[in-house]
């Protein structure tokens, strides 16, 4: 069965992910996934008691996971803030490093990511986004919703997402610096619109 091609929109907390997602949305015709953080009950009990940090990781990569299993059925390009790679190589690392997963816990959020992806194809566009350390501080500090990792995990965070994208084919990979745009993103949106129709066809 023929599947939807899929664009991921990557980066740190407090970087713009879902202001470009929304951006892309509102310009042209996507099929949309959101990282939904008023739902997911296992990061608000994470924000108060440590002990469900293995809970809200499996939450969240099985939740990735059906988001993708969902878009790639929709007759639109699929567009997600964030995903299933993001959750572990960013997320799930940063939350093993700083205690939150012991590392048996850890070694089994890997097994769940790898056996997810394994049945899932790879995204065929991941839009990766820059921003300077202050820029992500004052964003997250804007923000009214749960974060648990925090401006301070900025480089950490760069380096796993350096770790793991030097893996794949660099063709699949496009890094935007989200510094000096807008909220809304309205400076680039028509350039990338163009560069996701070029690759995947009119949009």
């Amino acid at each position: 069965m023929k599947t939807s091609k899929l664009i991921t929109v990557i980066g740190p907390s407090g970087v713009g992910k879902t202001a470009l997602v929304r951006a892309l949305a509102q310009a042209g015709a996507f099929a949309t996934a959101f990282e939904q953080h008023d739902e997911r009950a296992f990061q608000a009990l994470l924000k108060q008691d440590t002990r469900y940090g293995l809970a809200n990781q499996f939450d969240y990569l099985l939740l990735r996971a059906e988001q993708e299993r969902a878009l790639r059925n929709s007759p639109q390009i699929g567009l997600i803030d964030g995903g299933l790679d993001l959750d572990y190589h960013g997320f799930t690392r940063i939350f093993h490093n700083h205690g939150l997963l012991t590392d048996p816990e850890f070694d089994l959020c890997k097994r769940l990511y790898e056996t997810l992806r394994s049945l899932l194809p790879l995204p065929e566009l991941i839009i990766r986004l820059r921003a300077d350390q202050g820029t992500v501080a004052d964003r997250l500090s804007a923000r009214d919703r749960i974060n648990i990792a925090s401006a301070e995990d900025y480089a950490l965070f760069e380096s796993f997402l350096d770790e793991w994208l030097t893996r794949l084919n660099p063709a699949q990979v496009l890094e935007l610096d989200a510094t000096e745009n807008d909220p809304n993103y309205t400076q680039i949106v028509s350039s990338l619109l163009s560069e996701i129709s070029d690759r995947f066809g009119k949009i």
